[in-house]
C-alpha cells in the first residue's frame, strides 16, 4: 500500500492570513486609510467610522505581522507611531480597488 505523505502546510492555513485581512471590513478600511496618507493610530481611529480603540490596535498588529503594514516609532515625547503600507501591502490594496470596480461594473449592469 502506498503512504500518502500529507502537505506540510494544509491549503487551509496558506490562505488564512489572506482571508483574516480580506474577510474583515475593519482590516480593509485600515489599508485603505493607510493608502490614502492617514499613517497615525489617532487619525486612523477618527478617520474609519465605527471602530474602536482596542479593534484598531489589534487590526495593526496583525497587519503589520502580516506583512502588509511597516511600523515606525519616533523617538521623541511624547512617542510617535506612524504605519506605512508595505509593498505587500501596497498590491492588495491595488486588487481591492480592482474587485471594488468589478463589483461597480456589475451592479451597474443588474
Amino acid at each position: 500500500m502506498k503512504e500518502i505523505k500529507k502537505s506540510p502546510t494544509p491549503v487551509r492555513d496558506t490562505y488564512h492570513k489572506l482571508e483574516d485581512v480580506v474577510g474583515c471590513k475593519w482590516s480593509v478600511s485600515v489599508l485603505q486609510a493607510v493608502a490614502a496618507g492617514v499613517t497615525r493610530p489617532g487619525a486612523l481611529e477618527r478617520h474609519i467610522a465605527g471602530i474602536s480603540t482596542k479593534v484598531l490596535s489589534e487590526r495593526l498588529r496583525k497587519l503589520t505581522d502580516y506583512g502588509l503594514l511597516s511600523k515606525h516609532v519616533y523617538a521623541e515625547v511624547p512617542p510617535r507611531t506612524e504605519y506605512a503600507l508595505s509593498q505587500n501591502g501596497q498590491k492588495l490594496v491595488n486588487i481591492i480597488e480592482h474587485i471594488r470596480g468589478l463589483d461597480d461594473e456589475i451592479r451597474i449592469a443588474e
